[in-house]
């Protein structure tokens, strides 16, 4: 049952300033979990996002029959059932609003001799799963019931797995780790062939647990673009290993830009990914003149992290172009608030995939900025956002249940000249538990 709509207001106070961790990356946390099961033995996991789109994964894969347990803050056990393992669950799989959970699930599913069914929320039931249920279907899985390709869906998992060659129609990291992740219980070699390579922690979360995998670049001749060729030997046995989960990038966008707008400020976000097929937001900041520097780069299990120190000051408009969005995809709400208060124009190309998120998020994006004195167009699949110094800011957002038009209408109201307020904030815990509390820590004045 949906909790009573908790509407909170973003207004105008000093400057941002502090050292603070963002909750551990969300895409991360969860292919932990899923890997976790279907590895054979315990697997520990630090940093653990313990936002509800998480949780609600790790209640299906307890369901699935793997032991999950939390041991400490943000540190957490799974005992797996190796590859092929899942149990029948006895109800059905409730993702809430993880679109992400949900998807990979249906992957990690579709390679075992199962039945199960799949739900969500109001929100992930409007987002489309034909696309994913497509190659789970060729590897031979088989959906039951399903209306449109949407949630509640029923999923027969195949008895006798095949592997396949797979070009996913759109970059959609989700589609390609559903693909990995049903190949995984197929004898032989599953490929999936990337036009526009997009994030890669599947891929490297697999090796990490012992797959053999293969990651091959491709230059598409068409248009001189570099794409990617990724082999799965199937039917292996992941071994456990340990997982610490590194600040997540998508999160820390929503302080990072706040601290860019909100005069005389200055943060630091300490251990946030790096990961260059996640750092979109960050290329496009810096183009746009953002005080952004990488402070003690390095390592940690298997991803490159670093701490951020950011200081406010002047944004200029740019165009962002179609490849770059693969690699920033959850950040467009928020680098188009910074594109409000930048000078000139700001062009973002080839935004179709914001169409199919919590909300359509381009829409919903476009309306976050009209409704707040920012002249916004979409033109096709392009949002086109006219700078300006301060805009007046005073609507109340409507979020369509997406905890990122949230953060995002709180980022702009912070630096606007009217408060901004949100119908809604419950959904920002799907991705940013303490989203508040942690604003609140570095000055932001919320209510």
């Amino acid at each position: 049952m949906r909790a009573d709509p908790t509407p909170l207001t973003a207004r105008r106070n000093g400057p941002l300033a502090g050292r603070v961790r963002v909750p551990g990356d969300k895409s991360i946390s969860i292919r932990a979990l899923i890997l976790g099961a279907l590895a054979v033995g315990e697997t520990r996991i630090s940093g653990m996002l313990e936002g509800e789109d998480v949780l609600n994964t790790a209640k299906a894969l307890q369901a699935l029959g793997a032991r999950i347990a939390q041991t400490g803050e943000r540190k957490w056990r799974i005992d797996g059932v190796g590859v092929g393992g899942f149990a029948e669950p006895k109800g059905t799989l409730d993702f809430g609003n993880s679109g992400t959970g949900c998807r990979l699930a249906l992957g990690a599913v579709a390679g075992c001799p199962i039945t199960a069914t799949f739900d969500g929320d109001a929100s992930l039931r409007s987002r489309p799963m034909r696309r994913v249920l497509d190659p789970l279907e060729r590897i031979g899985a088989r959906t039951l019931a399903s209306e449109n390709g949407r949630l509640p869906l029923t999923l027969a998992g195949a008895r006798d797995p095949v592997p396949i060659v797979f070009e996913p129609p759109v970059p959609s990291a989700q589609l390609k780790s559903a693909t990995l992740l049903a190949g995984l219980a197929a004898p032989g070699e599953t490929v999936v062939i990337e036009a526009e390579p997009t994030r890669d922690h599947t891929e490297k979360m697999l090796a990490h647990f012992g797959a053999d995998i293969r990651v091959e670049d491709l230059r598409v001749e068409t248009d001189n673009r570099t794409g990617r060729r990724i082999t799965l030997a199937g039917q292996p046995e992941l071994v456990p290993r340990p997982i610490m989960v590194p600040a997540d990038p998508s999160s820390a966008a929503f302080p990072l830009v706040a601290a860019l707008l909100v005069p005389g400020s200055e943060l630091i976000l300490q251990g946030v990914m790096m990961n260059p097929l996640r750092t979109g937001l960050f290329v496009t900041l810096g183009e746009m003149g953002a005080a952004i520097e990488r402070l003690e780069e390095r390592n940690e299990g298997g991803e490159d992290v670093a701490d951020l120190r950011v200081r406010s000051g002047p944004l200029r408009g740019v165009e962002v172009p179609a490849s770059r969005a693969p690699s920033m995809i959850d950040e467009y709400p928020v680098l188009a608030v910074a594109a409000a208060f930048a000078e000139g124009t700001t062009v973002m190309r080839g935004l179709k995939e914001l169409r199919v998120k919590e909300s359509d998020r381009l829409a919903a994006t476009a309306a976050l900025l009209r409704g707040n004195g920012v002249a916004a167009d979409i033109e096709g699949d392009d949002l086109i956002v006219h700078g300006q110094s301060r805009p007046a800011g005073g609507d109340v957002v409507t979020t369509h249940m997406d905890h990122r038009i949230a953060m995002a209408a709180i980022v702009l109201g912070l630096a606007s000249e009217r408060p901004v307020q949100i119908d809604d904030g419950t959904f920002i815990a799907t991705s940013f538990p303490g989203f508040v509390e942690l604003m609140q820590s570095l000055g932001a004045e919320l209510s």
